[in-house]
């Protein structure tokens, strides 16, 4: 059991990479984009209807007035027929009634509000003082105006539509289609803002993975400084594909140049030495310097690797295999025989082998001086968990984020063994290549233990097998006897 498991429980962290993922910057743009054109929109409707109000109080009032004053001259010079001819035409024509007030009517003054006093006030102003400007008559809804011809009082009657605003569906109507339209705005503005951003962190992305070919930029659009930015991009791109074919070609002739003089030293050192111990001494130097060569070489392998589905009970069992012969090591297995991974069968191996060498280091038993390591593997999903521990001391907490940088080493006692301290950064760089996720934790029981989580591959039809690249062996494996047994 460890203590943490950093990859027993990847859901978390998947929510919360997509909680990151929905915030781009495309729609944090059209966001403050719409929230900015959506203000100013609401700030031009307070402003039209402000400015609307006025005008449009004057002119109502001065509608009706004229109408009253029109409908109380005609009255006053007509006969009593045409009186009754007239008033029975405005109403059929206009809509306006003209009815006698009685005292005893009982009627509801405007409401009052802005719209209702400024009205009020006005008719007041324009036809006398004894004006009486209501909402509803004995029950009867409209606009009435109570005025009076030759001493008679009366009411005029007329459509309450005369004096009424713009209506909320009207201010709807348009609040919505503006607003419409200025978020399609704002989305065709984000997009374009956006789109050569987008097209830079895929070029980025690209480069990352090595692909300096798919990375290329535009460099004939319109906008001046895009321009400067896509034709430097291209140019880093450019420096850095020069660099790692350089790279490639130089690690290429590094294995001819320093081992064939590694392999002459060792020669003549076994044929000219006579001293056995210092000759011993000395090959073992070389092997070391050997081994050194090969650790550079694979920490600077390429980082493009082929993922193919991988048997991974096939490729852990070729790498106990090759060291059985170790006394240092004991090794138990527990992976499903049907478990693939999608891998590189080589680096996969490469990965397991620097792990087991790790542990034959640094995680011996102090009491037996031996290493204990298991092996345990389980699926997940689409994902694979697979955990290598010993029970050797551990590390300490504050020392297991750098176990994977290049060159880092613990304690003095992993000081004190060979090496050039990039075992582990090889294993964490390859995984990454290889879609992975390496982490190490101490065991809650003492040792040391690493996680790797690769993707799950597909389950493969019936009968057929993940081709093999790599021996696998026929029989299993069994560990000759400890010195202590041997002894006893």
């Amino acid at each position: 059991m460890t203590s943490p498991a950093p990859l027993e429980s990847p859901l978390p962290a998947t929510r919360e990479q997509r909680a990151r993922v929905g915030l781009n910057l495309f729609w944090r743009t059209f966001f403050l984009l719409a929230l900015l054109l959506v203000g100013s929109i609401l700030a031009w409707l307070q402003t039209l209807r402000a400015l609307e109000f006025e005008p449009r109080t004057l002119h109502t009032a001065q509608q009706i007035a004229s109408l009253v004053n029109l409908s109380r001259a005609a009255l006053v010079h007509s006969d009593a027929i045409a009186r009754v001819s007239l008033i029975k035409t405005m109403a059929d024509q206009e809509g306006v009634r003209i009815l006698p007030r009685e005292p005893g009517d009982k009627f509801t003054l405007l409401e009052s509000g802005a719209l209702g006093n400024r009205l009020t006030e006005e008719l007041t102003r324009r036809l006398g003082p004894d004006t009486i400007v209501a909402q509803s008559v004995n029950g009867e809804n409209g606009l009435w105006v109570g005025f009076n011809i030759n001493g008679d009082p009366n009411w005029l009657l007329m459509d309450r539509s005369r004096f009424s605003p713009a209506g909320g569906r009207t201010w709807l109507i348009w609040l919505i289609t503006a607003g419409a339209l200025s978020l399609a705005g704002a989305a065709a503005i984000a997009r374009l803002i956006n789109r050569p951003l987008k097209q830079l962190s895929y070029a980025a992305n690209r480069v990352k993975d090595g692909d300096f070919t798919a990375s290329h930029l535009d460099e004939e659009v319109v906008t001046s400084e895009i321009r400067e930015v896509n034709i430097g991009f291209n140019r880093m791109a450019q420096k850095l594909a020069k660099l790692e074919q350089d790279r490639a070609v130089m690690l290429a002739g590094i294995s001819h140049d320093l081992r064939t003089p590694l392999a002459r030293l060792r020669l003549e050192t076994e044929m000219s030495v006579m001293d056995d111990i210092a000759r011993e001494h000395m090959v073992a130097d070389i092997v070391q310097l050997d081994a050194t060569i090969d650790k550079f070489l694979d920490y600077a392998r390429p980082d493009h690797v082929t993922l193919t589905p991988v048997n991974l009970h096939a490729v852990v069992s070729s790498c106990v295999y090759a060291v059985q012969d170790h006394r240092e090591l004991q090794i138990t297995m527990h992976i499903p025989e049907d478990l693939n991974v999608l891998a590189d069968e080589v680096e996969l191996a490469r990965v397991i082998s620097n792990l087991l060498e790790n542990a034959r280091r640094y995680g011996k038993t102090a009491d037996t001086g031996v290493t204990s390591v298991e092996i345990a593997a389980k699926g997940r999903e689409n994902w694979v968990l697979l955990k290598l521990r010993d029970h050797g001391a551990g590390v300490p907490p504050e020392q297991l984020s750098n176990l994977t940088k290049p060159f880092f080493r613990g304690d003095s006692a992993r000081t004190a063994a060979a090496g050039a301290g990039l075992g582990l950064s090889i294993v964490d760089k390859t995984v990454q290549r290889m879609g992975g996720i390496f982490a190490l934790a101490n065991a809650s029981t003492g040792g040391l233990v690493a996680h790797i989580q690769l993707q799950r591959a597909s389950e493969l039809p019936e009968g057929v097998d993940p081709k093999q690249r790599l021996h696998r062996p026929a029989v299993k494996r069994h560990l000759p006897r400890q010195r202590a047994q041997e002894q006893a």
